[in-house]
């Protein structure tokens, strides 16, 4: 028997045991070995991502799920690989540069895309490096990244057949455009939040200011959010059936300040209930304004520049950012009299989700792709349960999206990314810029898709220009589930492996991600990428708010785990995380994972020292078999069925839950110290050595390296990695229902006497006599044969068991169940001193039971209250009736 340590040190055992499984190759997926598949992509963590909470949550879900397949005899794959991060990496390195008084233009893209791909080699590996110290078993042989050659040919070859399919085009539509990065972003990349914003009422004169009926007529009212779009205004549109407007058919308004004509147009789309029920229109600044312009043919006016800065179409505000220029027009409008009142108004405004500016809608040339004809399969399959979301709410909120889904602008005005593979020919196009060359429709004459032409198809011209813009980040990732695995080419690891089995994910990426991959793949593979969707929650403080650097309540994952080890991560983690709620965190919830691994660890010691190397874990026979050992033989095999039935639903905590009461509690607690005086001494060894066994088994998905530790130190040769070892199954044998609920009526009396003994201060080496009052005569013979058990364990020797025990003087009793435990006191307690204790202890909880009754007897605490509030209370009510009761009884049967 090896010399096994005294303390668990994570620190020190945990690099090994990693190196163990990649030297034996044992993450690796083998395509061609006939087992059953399982299969997950991992969510690619940005390459300038490190490690941190939500990360370690959402990978330790998808490594118990690796673990629990592979050791259920499954060929597992999980896909590992990094995301470019078009719009983040950027940032980052253009913030290297700027450390270095330099901008990105400076160099040119060329240079900068090299200086990008140099950080990339030097940082990008960190968070694959933090994944292995969370413990994560991916295929690192496989790890992708979104630009790597062959996702970049994917990528292209989507790109392609989009378009010759019809479902891509670009054109002038009003986008969310990032002042900051000075790029579009779709809408999921544009974040709403609710701000409190100002609503400004602006006086807009009638042309030549004719005398009409009433003074106030000789202007129109308009109330803007945005009074710097006003320079970009073409109309005043109201209501056609708002009565205050319709003197104003056929006349013309005076845009403030610049004097430009407006034209009074009516539309059904304006609300008459909003501001003055009169709308700025601009079309080139505002969705809504975009679409009516559309239909009453309106010119688009783009005063802005991609910094936000007012342009040549501003007059004197010309070069003002958009918010120093609201200000100004807001003090030259009150010069002129036309400023009417500004009111405070709370509305939702766009933001970058990458640098949390304000976004700006803006007129923009841009590629779309059309989503409708992807989306209609895919919300068939969802509700055909082909894909399953869990918690099920969850598809609710995808067909809500995918039913009111909009074209996806996948355009970006940023160097590093997957270049557009667009060419357009400079003869044909003459000096226009590329950006504004219009493409509605395949096979447009001049414009080469796909590869880089060597010259133009219609003139000859070898003068051919890129398109300058790269692609949305999440166009390679919609493909990730089969680009990953070889596509477009037919490979093994696409037959064996796809569709996938599971993704794991978070909630605010079902749109950006979730929903798209399920169209690309029905789309592009003809089948779903994934059956099952797991959506877990968002990590948040112990006060509920989301954690972040800027409120300096973030718990650094490394840190944990150079404190506590993984593995205490890991289930401490999982064991606060109920299917799809939000995970409320504490650098104190660790200590849960840290006292289990070393109750594991300090329980697997002794056994395997004490039982010594002839024990190898094999079954008995039956006779051999005590009560006690079919107890916990038949609850291991419970424990293995609900461990399984709660990972086959998702509920990771449930599992986690039923490994600690079974380990902990009946295992260590009770079967362990069962053990110590137990006469059957060779079949007990066995039974502690296999249980042991099967619960490091059953807990290696969860704390993968202290189990795999201790397994390499269990008797016997040739046991290989636990990593792979078989799952445990509930075998013939292991199960005895009867002896269940007879050895729990055991444990309940030896409990209740512990109990009896703590309370009158009865130290526990101090024996004491109990009988009891059976209400059958089976139970008064389980008593009998099982004394043993209550004599060892609880300290008392029992003096009588049976349907007719009388209560002795000056004893005390508890109910077990319907057993009634009497405990005589005589000698054991100074009986004065206990009386005036418990007296004092009644009147606390007679005081305590008035102020429970006080509250339910309220007839508007019991009418408003949430019904599981008052049930609460009522169970309390219950609760101390009984205890008082108890306390008088035994209070006075000490007289």
């Amino acid at each position: 028997m090896k010399d096994i340590p005294t303390k668990y040190s994570p620190a020190e055992v945990e690099g090994g045991i990693y190196k163990l499984w990649e030297k034996n190759g044992l993450n690796r997926a083998r395509p061609d070995s006939g087992k059953p598949s399982y299969s997950i992509v991992i969510p690619p963590p940005n390459v300038t991502g490190i490690l941190h909470m939500g990360h370690a949550l959402n990978n330790t879900i998808q490594d118990i799920l690796i673990r629990w397949k592979r050791m259920q005899g499954h060929e597992t794959l999980w896909m590992p690989g990094t995301d470019h991060a078009g719009i983040a990496t950027q940032n980052v390195v253009e913030r290297k540069l700027a450390g270095e008084g330099l901008k990105r233009t400076d160099l040119g893209r060329d240079k900068f895309l090299e200086e990008v791909w140099k950080w990339k080699e030097e940082h990008g590996s960190t968070i694959i490096r933090q994944l292995k110290s969370l413990g994560c078993s991916c295929d690192w042989d496989r790890t992708r990244f979104t630009m790597d050659e062959g996702l970049s040919n994917a990528v292209r070859k989507v790109f392609v057949k989009l378009y010759e399919d019809g479902l891509l085009y670009k054109g002038d539509y009003i986008i969310n455009w990032c002042p900051r990065c000075t790029t579009a972003l779709s809408d999921e990349e544009a974040e709403h939040r609710e701000v409190l914003g100002m609503l400004y009422y602006i006086k807009y004169p009638v042309k030549g200011r004719e005398k009409l009926e009433k003074a106030n007529e000789d202007f129109v009212v308009v109330a803007t959010t945005r009074p710097e779009t006003m320079l970009g205004d073409v109309a005043v549109a109201v209501s056609p059936k708002d009565p205050r407007y319709r003197h104003l058919e056929g006349k013309k308004l005076l845009l403030p300040i610049l004097g430009r004509e407006l034209d009074v147009i009516f539309d059904e789309s304006v609300d008459p209930e909003f501001g003055t029920g009169a709308l700025k229109v601009t079309p080139a600044h505002d969705p809504v304004d975009f679409e009516m312009g559309s239909r009453h043919g309106l010119e688009r006016l783009n005063v802005m520049g991609p910094d936000a800065a007012i342009n040549d179409l501003g007059g004197d505000y010309e070069g003002m950012d958009r918010f120093e220029c609201r200000e100004a027009i807001i003090e030259d409008l009150k010069q002129r009299k036309l400023f009417v009142r500004a009111e405070e108004h709370h509305h939702a405004v766009g933001h970058c989700y990458r640098c949390h500016t304000v976004v700006e809608p803006r007129l923009s040339k841009q590629w779309f792709v059309r989503m409708k004809p992807l989306a209609g399969e895919a919300i068939k399959v969802v509700k055909e349960d082909r894909v399953r979301f869990y918690p099920p709410r969850w598809s609710k909120v995808y067909l809500n999206w995918m039913e009111n889904i909009r074209d996806w602008c996948i355009s970006r005005q940023i160097w590093w990314g997957h270049r557009i593979p667009v060419w357009y020919c400079r003869d044909c196009f003459g000096s226009a810029d590329v950006r504004d060359i219009a493409v509605d429709a395949p096979g447009k004459a001049g414009i080469v898709v796909g590869e880089a032409p060597s010259e133009c198809p219609v003139c000859g011209s070898a003068s051919m220009e890129q398109d300058p813009d790269v692609l949305d980040t999440w166009f390679s990732s919609w493909l990730w589930p089969f680009s990953t695995m070889g596509w477009p080419e037919k490979t093994g690891e696409l037959e064996y492996f796809y569709p996938t089995d599971a993704l794991v994910t978070a909630q605010e990426i079902i749109f950006f991600w979730v929903a798209r991959m399920i169209m690309s793949g029905l789309y592009f593979m003809g089948d779903i990428p994934f059956r099952d969707v797991y959506i877990h929650g968002t990590v948040r403080d112990a006060t509920g708010t989301k954690m972040s650097k800027s409120l300096g309540n973030v718990i650094d994952p490394m840190d944990v785990i150079r404190e506590v080890g993984s593995d205490a991560l890991r289930y401490s983690i999982i064991s606060i995380t109920s299917q799809g709620q939000d995970v409320f965190l504490s650098k104190e919830k660790f200590e849960t994972g840290r006292n289990f691994a070393n109750k594991l660890w300090n329980a697997s010691r002794y056994v395997l020292m004490s039982s010594g190397e002839k024990a190898r874990g094999e079954l008995p026979g039956e006779n051999a078999l005590t009560i006690a050992d079919k107890w916990i033989l038949s609850s291991l095999a419970g424990t293995v069925g609900a461990v399984n039935e709660s990972l086959e639903a998702y509920r990771f905590n449930d599992a986690a839950s039923s490994l600690y009461e079974f380990i902990w509690h009946k295992y260590c607690d009770w079967y362990l110290e069962i053990s110590k005086f137990a006469e059957n001494r060779e079949a007990v060894d066995n039974i502690l050595v296999l249980v042991l066994g099967e619960c490091l088994k059953l807990l290696h998905p969860f704390m993968p390296f202290i189990t795999e530790n201790i397994w390499q130190n269990m008797p016997g040769k040739d046991r290989g990695c636990l990593m792979t070892a078989g799952w445990p199954e509930p075998l013939r044998g292991l199960a005895d229902d009867g002896s269940v609920p007879s050895m729990e009526k055991i444990i309940g009396l030896i409990t209740s006497i512990r109990n009896v003994k703590a309370f009158w201060n009865i130290p526990n080496s101090g024996e004491v006599e109990a009988l009891f009052l059976t209400d059958t005569e089976e139970e008064a013979v389980l008593i009998g044969d099982n004394r043993i058990y209550l004599e060892k364990l609880a300290g008392c020797r029992v003096l009588e068991a049976g349907t007719a025990t009388e209560r002795p003087s000056r004893s005390v009793s508890a109910l077990s169940g319907k057993i009634r435990i009497f405990v005589p006191l005589g000698g054991s307690i100074d009986i004065d001193k206990e009386k005036d204790r418990i007296g004092k202890k009644l009147g606390e909880m007679e005081n305590y039971l008035k102020s429970i009754e006080k509250k339910l007897s309220n007839r508007s605490f019991v009418s408003k209250a949430p019904a599981e509030v008052v049930e609460k209370e009522k169970a309390k009510k219950d609760k101390f009736e009984i205890s008082i009761r108890n306390l008088k009884e035994n209070l006075a049967s000490l007289e």
